[in-house]
């Protein structure tokens, strides 16, 4: 038989007894419809526990994926005013209800997974008399299991026909677009189960996510490294600077912090011999939030037994091209205002020859460095001049560096963990990678030196007040030192900056699933009167 025609499809999300659109609700008229709306539902949840029903569901094995179901059906697409085809195959389907209209002994269902969105149509004589009566139970948001045939309506829109009705969740929450639409992003962010339902392209931009993980591991276990996990809770945090969260082990009676970098440990398994290792793992600073900013974030850290920061570019290149090819992000793309080119090697310019070209200071000349940060406002009194200059790389030159760039040989003051290179001691080893004016990824060529590591801890610990994250000598890994770390190129990549870049968002709040938010106060909690 020829499949019915649907009806048109409305503009607005579907009836289920919602208001009518018109002017806006006072706060208690929209209490009054919100309860008025949960209570129909919970009449419906009640509707279908009469009916032997579980309003929870239970077991659906053999789901579809969405998606696969449409590139199924674009074989059965008939040419404008043939007849659709009759014949289409068996498919099995779950998801959630995103739009619901009926028409007479009709119901049409937009169905979506995590792959996709169809269209269903429920037919009282096709379902039969017992799921025609769990159908008159639907709601927005419920989610349910479908058995039927696929095929085109005569309007050319996909459609699975029904035979088979199976209820698997009740939603008891009517959807936020039903008043004022999930707009506010701290709310989307704070809910984030609705934001991945209702907001556009959110689910893909985390799912994009999953991708480009899975993707900087792919690269490196190609390349010969191994993933291992170092210790989140550590009696002083090291190889980066920054304050830490502090925490208590009660049965040690011991004070503790959360790790700020993955380092130190990483390199005690280069002296054990793992030449070759890296960890995704989670890291903590205790410091201010913005759009670049989250107080918990994705780190990557590898090391190469026997490479250098010249190797570590290569790799850099190479996890960021290949995630991007896994994120289906093309090579040329526009961010933050920035034109970006991943397809082609990344430039390299001197960290010097870069301050020089901006500021017009000889950045060879402590003296000239100083009197230029000074003419432009920053704090030098007292000051390493080597900080200074930082200082005043920070301010001048990183906003304007579209890149990727690579930012090459560091004033050696500030890389406390970073070879010199030969014949100039001034000089570290070390690079960062700038996009659209946002460090990307930070790498050394590593100090081995047991002898100079130390002191060099000594020297930058002398300066830090005593809740800085370096405050504590870490004297197990000069140790570890001693016992001979092989030479060595070391790498770190902001996971979560690159996905930012990667899926075009503008806060890195987007690419974090459950960022860190004040507390909400929920007024369903409130104590009575309050």
């Amino acid at each position: 038989m020829t499949p019915p025609t649907p009806p048109s499809r409305p503009t607005d999300a579907a009836d289920d007894g919602t208001h009518e659109q018109g002017h806006p609700l006072t706060g208690t008229e929209e209490k009054g419809v919100a309860a008025a709306l949960e209570k129909s539902r919970r009449d419906k949840l009640a509707r279908l526990a009469a009916l032997g029903k579980d309003p929870w569901g239970s077991r659906f094995d053999g789901a579809q994926p969405i998606a696969a179901v449409r590139t199924a059906g674009e074989a059965l697409r008939r040419p404008a005013g043939e007849p659709p085809a009759e014949d289409g195959p068996t498919v099995r389907v779950a998801g959630r209800i995103m739009l619901q209209r009926s028409a007479g002994s009709l119901v049409f269902l937009d169905l979506a997974d995590r792959s996709g969105r169809i269209q269903v149509m429920l037919g009282k004589k096709q379902v039969g008399p017992e799921a025609w009566q769990v159908a008159d139970c639907l709601d927005l948001g419920d989610i349910v299991g479908i058995d039927g045939r696929l095929g085109w309506s005569k309007t050319g829109e996909m459609t699975i026909f029904a035979a088979g009705l199976e209820f698997l969740t009740k939603s008891i929450e009517t959807p936020p677009d039903k008043f004022h639409g999930l707009v506010d992003p701290e709310l989307k962010q704070r809910q984030r189960y609705l934001d991945l339902i209702h907001g556009e392209g959110v689910r893909d931009r985390f799912i994009a996510r999953s991708r480009i993980v899975a993707s900087v591991r792919q690269t490196l276990t190609d390349r010969g490294y191994l993933e291992v996990e170092g210790p989140t809770l550590q009696e002083s945090a090291g190889g980066a600077a920054a304050r830490p969260f502090k925490t208590h082990h009660n049965a040690l009676d011991m004070p503790l912090v959360l790790r700020i970098a993955l380092e130190l440990h990483l390199k005690r398994l280069l002296v054990g011999g793992l030449e070759r290792v890296f960890e995704l793992g989670r890291v903590y600073r205790n410091e201010g939030l913005s759009p670049r900013h989250n107080p918990e974030f994705t780190l990557l850290e590898a090391y190469e037994a026997y490479g250098d920061y010249r190797s570590m570019m290569d790799l850099t290149e190479a996890v960021i091209r290949n995630a991007a090819a896994a994120a289906g992000t093309p090579a040329r793309l526009t961010w933050m205002g920035h034109e970006i080119d991943l397809g082609k090697p990344f430039r390299r310019v001197g960290y010097d020859d870069l301050l020089r070209e901006v500021t017009g200071c000889d950045p060879t000349d402590p003296a000239s460095v100083v009197a230029t940060a000074a003419a432009r406002g920053l704090d030098t009194a007292g000051r390493h001049p080597d900080v200074v200059k930082s200082e005043l790389f920070e301010s001048s030159c990183e906003a304007g560096l579209s890149g990727p760039v690579f930012v090459i040989d560091y004033p050696a003051a500030i890389c406390p963990l970073t070879k010199r290179k030969a014949g100039q001691p001034q000089v570290a080893e070390r690079f960062e990678l700038y996009v659209a004016g946002m460090e990307f990824a930070n790498a050394y060529t590593e100090l081995n030196d047991p002898d100079l590591q130390e002191e060099l801890f000594r020297t930058q610990l002398a300066g830090l007040p005593a809740d800085e994250s370096m405050a504590r000598m870490d004297h197990d890994f000069i140790r570890a030192l001693r016992h001979g770390m092989p030479p060595a190129g070391g790498l770190g990549i902001g996971i979560d900056r690159l996905v930012m870049l990667l899926t075009q968002a503008s806060s890195i709040r987007d690419v974090i699933l459950f960022p860190l938010l004040r507390p909400a106060e929920d007024p369903r909690t409130r104590p009575a009167g309050g």
